[in-house]
C-alpha cells in the first residue's frame, strides 16, 4: 500500500501546473538549424530523437518501461510509451490544456521549475523538442492514455486545428505522438534511414536498463490502422518488419557489445552503478588487445562526443587506482616511472554515463559536459568500485596492470623512435619528400594534394596538374597497415614517413592541424581491387593518427572516369556503367555497334570469326590513372571546374571504429562474416 500511495503522489505531482512555460514558438521555423542543428538528414533524424527522449525520460523517472518507434507509410513516424501521460488539463498560465501549450510553446514542458517539476533528470533539448518537432511538421496528433481516458489533439506546423478533445475511454497509460515533417523545412526529402534509427535506439536502451524499446518499419503498410491501437505490434495480422531492444545489464551490456570483435585482455567487464551528491554514475570498462582507446561519454543518456568534465573524473580515478594497484602488487617496481593518462588509456573499451538534475553543456551541440559536479562524482564512484574490483579480482587486475605496462614501455620506446624522426623539424615541412612535386602558392587555404598510386600516375598527375595550386605524392605499393602499428613502426615506413612531412601537421602528442599545408587532400587511386585496399589503408592512418583532418572536412576521394567514349570527333566521360549507357544514348549508338577493346568489326562466334559492320563508337575502360594522359587527367579527374570529388566525414565514429576494426584488424571470422554480408554491394571489375 506505502508504494501505490507514493506511485499515487507521484502521478498527482505530474499535473497541468507542473509545466513551466518560457517563451513563445515562432523563431523555429524561421531558423530550424538553432534548434535541431540542421534541415539535413541529422535534423530530420532528430526530430524523432526529440519524441524519443520524451518517452525516455519517463521512462528514466521509473513511470515507463515500454516504448515503441514505428516508421509509417508517408512519411510519418509514430512514438508511444506507457508513461504518465501528458497532461491535458487547463494550464493556470496559458488558460489552455496543458498538452496545447507543451505542443505549441516553446521551452513549455515538465523539465523547468526543480523540485515541483514533473522530471529530476531529463536528457531531452531543454524541454523544447515536442514543440520543435511540431512546428517542423505538416501534420502531428497526440493521442493521450490517462487515468481511464483518452484525449486527443491535432496541429498543422505547429497551430492546433481544434482545441484538446475527448475521443473516448481506454485502459492504457501514456502517450502516442505521430508527426510528419514539412519537407519545405527539409528539401533533401522525408528519407529516413532505418540502421541509423536502429543505431540510436540500441544505445539508449543500454543506456536505461530494463526498458523495452521496439522499432517497427511499416512504411510498405499502406492500410495499417493506428488510430484505434496503442501498440502497433498488438495489431491483428500486423507483421511488419520489427526489432526489440532490452538489457538488463546496462553499460555492461554495451561494453560487450562494443568488444563483441576484439580480444579481450581480462574475463570479467568492470561496472559500477551508484549516486553520489545527486550525480548518478554509471560506468563501465574492458580491456583488449589493441592500441586504440574507445572511450563514450553520456551526460542524461546525451551522447558528448567531445567528452567532459565526467571524462576528466574517470581518466584521474583510472590513473591513480591503477598505479596504486601497481604499485602494491610489485607489478611496478621501484625504477619504474608511475603510468601516464595515455598508458591507461590503451586498449581500454569504457562507456561513461552521469544524470544530474541541473545540467550544464559546453556549446549548443551538447559534445562536451562542463557540469563541474560530475568530475568529483564520477572519480570518488569510480575510483572506490575500481579498487575494489582490482583487489577482488586478482587475475583480471594482473592482466590489466600488465597490458599497461606494456604500454608503457611501448610508449618510452616509441618516444625514442619518435624523437629521432622529429628532431630538427623534419615532420614541419623543413625538410619536404623527393618525390613530392609541390604546389607554388603557400596559402593552405588554396592548396590541394593528390596522393597518387605508383610513378606512372605520379608521371601523369604531375604533368597535367595546376602547379600553382596542385602538388603530387606518388606512393609505391600499399602501405603499412597502421590498424594496430605504434608511431614508432610507422615512421619506419618511408612511404608514411613521406606522407606526414608532406602534410606538416606532425603526429601524435605534437600534431598540430594550424600547420597542415594542403586543405585539400586527395586520394586518387586506381578503380581495382588493389586501388581500393590502398585507399582503405590511407583512410585507416588518417583516421586513426589524422582524424581531427577528417573531421575538418580536408580529406577527399578522387572520382576518376571509368570510361572513355569517342564518336568521330566527339569525346564523352562516364563515371559509371549507367552514365556510359546514357551517353551511348546520346550518341545515337547501340551495344552492338560499339567497340570495346576486343579488335574492331570482328564478333567471334561458336562458328569462328564473323565480320561485322565497323564499330559507330569506341568506349575505352580505364583500370588506372597511369592510362591516362597527362590531359585526360586533368580534365577528367584534377580540374576544378568539371572533377568529382567526394568528402570523407565521420557520420557515426563508433560505427566506423568497428568497421576499421572489422577490415583492418586480426579478427579474420568477423572479417569474413563483414565481406559475405556486404558482397552484394560491392560494384565488382571482372
Amino acid at each position: 500500500m506505502a508504494k501505490e500511495s507514493e506511485k499515487e503522489a507521484k502521478n498527482k505531482a505530474y499535473d497541468a501546473s507542473a509545466i513551466t512555460v518560457l517563451e513563445g514558438l515562432e523563431p523555429v521555423r524561421k531558423r530550424p538549424g538553432m534548434y535541431i542543428g540542421t534541415t539535413g538528414p541529422d535534423g530530420l533524424h532528430h526530430l524523432i530523437w526529440e519524441i524519443f527522449d520524451n518517452s525516455r525520460d519517463e521512462a528514466m523517472g521509473g513511470h515507463a518501461n515500454d516504448i515503441e518507434v514505428a516508421l509509417l507509410p508517408d512519411g510519418y513516424v509514430r512514438v508511444v510509451d506507457n508513461g504518465r501521460g501528458i497532461p491535458v488539463g487547463i494550464h493556470p498560465k496559458t488558460k489552455v490544456s496543458a498538452l496545447e501549450t507543451i505542443m505549441t510553446t516553446l521551452h513549455a514542458g515538465g523539465k523547468f521549475g526543480g523540485e515541483g517539476s514533473g522530471y529530476k533528470v531529463s536528457g531531452g533539448l531543454h524541454g523544447v523538442g515536442a514543440s520543435v518537432v511540431n512546428a517542423l511538421s505538416v501534420h502531428t496528433k497526440v493521442i493521450v492514455h490517462k487515468e481511464g481516458e483518452m484525449h486527443m489533439q491535432e496541429y498543422k506546423i505547429g497551430k492546433p486545428l481544434a482545441k484538446v478533445k475527448k475521443i473516448g475511454t481506454t485502459k492504457q497509460n501514456g502517450t502516442v505522438v505521430k508527426f510528419k515533417p514539412d519537407v519545405e523545412i527539409f528539401k533533401d526529402g522525408i528519407s529516413w534511414n532505418w540502421d541509423k534509427i536502429i543505431a540510436h535506439l540500441r544505445q539508449q536502451a543500454y543506456l536505461v536498463k530494463g526498458v523495452r524499446i521496439s522499432v517497427i518499419d511499416a512504411r510498405s503498410f499502406a492500410d495499417v490502422a493506428d488510430e484505434d491501437c496503442f501498440y502497433l505490434r498488438e495489431l491483428q495480422g500486423f507483421e511488419a518488419p520489427s526489432l526489440t531492444f532490452y538489457f538488463e545489464g546496462g553499460l555492461k551490456s554495451l561494453v560487450a557489445f562494443y568488444n563483441r570483435h576484439q580480444e579481450p585482455v581480462h574475463k570479467n567487464i568492470f561496472y559500477v552503478d551508484r549516486e553520489q551528491d545527486n550525480v548518478m554514475v554509471e560506468v563501465s570498462f574492458q580491456y583488449v588487445d589493441d592500441i586504440t582507446p574507445r572511450i563514450t561519454a553520456f551526460a542524461n543518456n546525451t551522447y558528448n562526443s567531445e567528452g567532459g568534465t565526467h571524462i576528466t573524473g574517470f581518466k584521474t580515478a583510472l590513473t591513480r587506482s591503477l598505479n596504486i594497484y601497481g604499485r602494491s602488487a610489485n607489478i611496478l617496481k621501484e625504477k619504474d616511472e608511475n603510468f601516464t593518462g595515455d598508458d591507461v588509456l590503451e586498449g581500454i573499451t569504457a562507456v561513461v554515463s552521469v544524470k544530474l538534475p541541473e545540467i550544464q553543456f559546453e556549446g549548443q551541440t551538447k559534445a562536451k559536459l562542463g557540469s563541474v559536479e560530475a568530475q568529483g562524482a564520477v572519480a570518488t564512484v569510480f575510483g572506490e568500485a575500481l579498487g575494489a574490483f582490482l583487489e577482488e579480482n586478482p587475475d583480471d587486475a594482473r592482466a590489466i596492470v600488465n597490458k599497461v605496462l606494456l604500454a608503457l614501455k611501448a610508449r618510452k620506446a616509441a618516444k625514442a623512435a619518435k624523437d629521432s624522426v622529429l628532431r630538427k623539424g623534419a615532420l614541419e615541412g623543413m625538410t619536404l619528400p623527393g618525390k613530392l612535386a609541390d604546389c607554388q602558392t603557400k596559402s593552405a587555404e588554396e592548396s590541394e594534394i593528390f596522393i597518387v598510386e605508383g610513378d606512372s600516375a605520379g608521371g601523369s598527375s604531375k604533368q597535367g596538374r595546376d602547379r600553382r595550386t596542385q602538388a603530387i605524392l606518388p606512393l609505391r605499393g600499399k602501405i603499412l597497415n597502421v590498424e594496430r602499428a605504434r608511431i614508432d613502426r610507422m615512421l619506419a615506413s618511408a612511404e608514411i614517413r613521406a606522407l606526414v612531412i608532406a602534410m606538416g601537421t606532425a603526429i601524435g602528442d605534437v600534431f598540430d592541424i594550424s600547420k597542415l599545408r594542403y586543405h585539400k587532400i586527395i586520394i586518387a587511386t586506381d578503380a581495382d581491387v588493389d586501388g581500393a585496399h590502398i585507399r582503405t589503408l590511407l583512410l585507416t592512418l588518417l583516421y586513426r593518427h589524422f582524424r581531427p583532418i577528417i573531421e575538418g572536412g580536408f580529406v577527399y576521394i578522387a572520382q576518376p572516369p571509368l570510361y572513355k567514349i569517342t564518336k568521330g570527333k566527339s569525346i564523352a566521360y562516364a563515371y559509371s556503367d549507367k552514365e556510359k549507357n546514357e551517353v551511348l544514348k546520346e550518341f545515337g549508338v547501340s551495344p552492338a555497334e560499339v567497340a570495346e577493346g576486343s579488335a574492331e568489326g570482328e564478333e567471334v562466334t561458336e562458328e569462328g570469326v564473323v565480320a561485322k559492320k565497323p564499330a559507330k563508337a569506341n568506349v575505352q575502360r580505364y583500370k588506372g590513372l597511369g592510362e591516362m594522359n597527362p590531359s585526360e587527367l586533368w580534365e577528367t579527374t584534377m580540374d576544378p571546374a568539371r572533377r568529382v570529388l567526394k568528402r570523407v566525414n565521420v557520420q557515426d565514429g563508433e560505427a566506423a571504429d568497428r568497421i576499421f576494426d572489422i577490415l583492418m584488424g586480426t579478427d579474420v571470422a568477423s572479417r569474413k562474416s563483414f565481406i559475405q554480408s556486404n558482397a552484394k554491394y560491392a560494384n565488382l571489375d571482372v
